[in-house]
């Protein structure tokens, strides 16, 4: 372990095996930091956040802040990341607040450029990359292997599936269904992220059935509850159309279509 003679380490604080704190680096009260995980100079992890092993948080990132929530009245909240993040330059994430469930979670593999901004109570998956000045609201939920470009703004409560890719300069309002490409001032879908779904090694056949339910879903002017109705009729039920019908349809605010 490594510590900086100007970095600042509150007592409380774990550091585990290998982690480096650069110079003028804040870690605050009941931080948990996994094992070579390095908190470069001038950047701030602040209290009750755990960060995982093998984490990166670059200048001036700020980690664990409190809530940007006027319900917040100080409570215990918390902020959790896996293993393997990267929080660059000016990142900031906030924690948790009591009515939203008291904790940010960030799984592991996840990516945050310069800038981004996560806030209270949103669940991130793992290998999830958000480019420069992207900016989650609060209890947005990301699931595994979205990428969501640059300048993007998801309103609070939404939710992006797995494979999703959001262009950027984006304004995310609704729900945006698993395995597609969506963008736009109110983001809609403009096709499956087929290019996404090859990389990640998506067999032929998953991606002919994922395009055969998005044709009736996205494609048709068929009412949403009948299009569902159609690809489970016509459509394999594979993991992904299921997923995709599953997700549509535990929808709060909607599905963009």
């Amino acid at each position: 372990m490594t510590i900086h003679p100007t970095a600042i380490v509150d007592p409380s604080a774990k550091l585990g095996q290998g982690v480096e704190v650069g110079a003028y680096a804040f870690i605050g009260p009941h931080v948990e930091i996994g094992d070579g995980s390095k908190i470069q100079h001038h950047a701030s992890v602040d209290r009750l956040t755990r960060l995982g092993a093998g984490c990166m948080v670059a200048p001036f990132a700020a980690l664990g802040g409190d809530p940007q929530d006027l319900k917040y009245h100080g409570e215990p909240t918390t902020l959790e990341t896996g293993d393997n993040c990267l929080f660059r330059e000016f990142v900031t994430v906030n924690r948790g607040t009591g009515e939203g469930g008291g904790v940010t979670r960030i799984g592991n593999n996840c990516l945050l450029m310069a800038y981004a901004h996560v806030a209270h109570d949103c669940q991130i998956g793992d290998n999830v990359v958000m480019a420069n000045c992207a900016t989650l609201g609060g209890h947005v939920t990301l699931e595994d292997r979205c990428n969501i470009g640059g300048l993007v703004a998801v309103h609070q409560f939404t939710r992006i599936g797995t494979f999703c890719f959001v262009g950027g300069a984006s304004g995310v309002s609704k729900d945006l269904p698993p395995y597609t490409l969506c963008e736009g001032n109110r983001a809609i879908s403009h096709g499956l992220n087929v290019i996404g779904l090859k990389r990640a090694g998506f067999a032929d056949e998953a991606i002919e059935t994922l395009k055969q339910a998005y044709r009736i879903i996205f494609r048709t002017r068929t009412p949403l509850a009948d299009a569902l109705a159609q690809v489970r009729a016509e459509v394999p039920q594979t993991a992904e159309v299921r997923r995709m019908l599953e997700f549509i349809e535990s929808s709060k605010r909607g599905v963009s279509r």
